[in-house]
């Protein structure tokens, strides 16, 4: 894996920034994974908030693509697909991304199996990983992104801890408590577009080959599943306790190790309790969403698996 370097945009474009640079890949992957058709509006808000940065960077991400011919600007603002997502060259772009991705599955493997210490300089990861420092910048700054490492003085780096098994079981006993009891709470109201969306892109993931890489954007989309579930009762405390217990469980997903059958059963569970939220059973959704969570817990106790929902 080496990395290739993001093109310099056309002469009469200003130079994008290092985040929307970083985003190009990250978006085209998400065009990808959720397979819009030609002529659909691409969600600022929804990239924005899947990406975690605000919708400046996202709009000035999307206009580059537009002048690269990627995607078409819309006459009255926005962007949408110009042809279908499978049919977007697997450019630069996405190599970057693949290779940030694949990387980040090595780490969390390497975490995982003990032979990453929570502790690590740039110097040592670089030797380890065969790669240069840009590089492991981009990885290291993607993985502070979402919680797994912070940067200590001088150019060491703290990976955030590891659960064992008696912590995965506390964990779902947790979530088991707070999750179905979301749905039950009397504020809850989940954005309609947000369960289209969200039953869009799992279907995506059903339809698309499964590969070591996508690991990362599984996990990530199952967080923003049951991170979006709790967001809807209105309730910060409870969505503060859930984002926490995703930190906790991202190596262990990013290194997946159960395969595809399990990447398809965990999609149609949720795609089961996104059909009665959308029907409006929220009794049913939660007692489904409590089964999920004690398979899922099952499977993550197993020789074979890692933390899975």
């Amino acid at each position: 894996m080496r990395h290739k370097n993001i093109p310099s945009v056309a002469p009469t474009s200003e130079h994008p920034s290092k985040l929307q640079r970083d985003l190009l890949p990250r978006i085209l992957e998400m065009i990808r994974q959720d397979a819009l058709l030609p002529g659909q509006r691409l969600p600022e808000a929804a990239f924005a908030r899947r990406l975690q940065v605000s919708r400046t960077p996202v709009r000035a991400a999307l206009r580059h693509l537009a002048e690269r011919g990627v995607i078409a600007a819309l006459p009255n603002g926005g962007h949408a697909l110009s042809r279908p997502a499978s049919e977007i060259p697997e450019s630069e772009y996405a190599a970057a991304s693949a290779d940030l991705d694949a990387y980040c599955v090595a780490i969390a493997r390497d975490r995982v199996a003990g032979a990453l210490p929570s502790q690590a300089s740039e110097a040592d990861m670089m030797r380890r990983y065969d790669i240069g420092r840009p590089l492991l910048l981009r990885i290291l700054n993607k993985l502070a992104g979402v919680g797994l490492v912070e940067r200590r003085p001088g150019h060491g780096w703290h990976f955030s801890p590891l659960n064992d098994d008696a912590a995965i079981v506390e964990s779902y006993a947790f979530r088991r408590i707070i999750e179905p009891a979301a749905l039950l709470e009397t504020g809850f109201a989940p954005d309609p577009a947000w369960l289209a969306e969200m039953r869009r892109r799992h279907e995506a993931m059903l339809a698309r080959p499964w590969s070591e890489t996508a690991s990362v954007a599984l996990f990530e989309m199952n967080c923003e599943f049951h991170e979006g579930l709790i967001a809807a009762c209105g309730n910060r405390f409870l969505l503060l306790a859930l984002q926490q217990q995703s930190r906790l469980r991202r190596y262990a997903n990013y290194s997946w190790r159960y395969g595809p059958e399990r990447v398809a059963v965990s999609c149609r569970e949720h795609l089961e309790i996104i059909a009665r939220l959308e029907a409006g059973e929220r009794e049913i959704a939660a007692v489904l969403l409590r089964r999920h969570l004690d398979r899922a817990r099952e499977v993550s106790l197993s020789p074979r698996a890692a933390n899975p929902a």
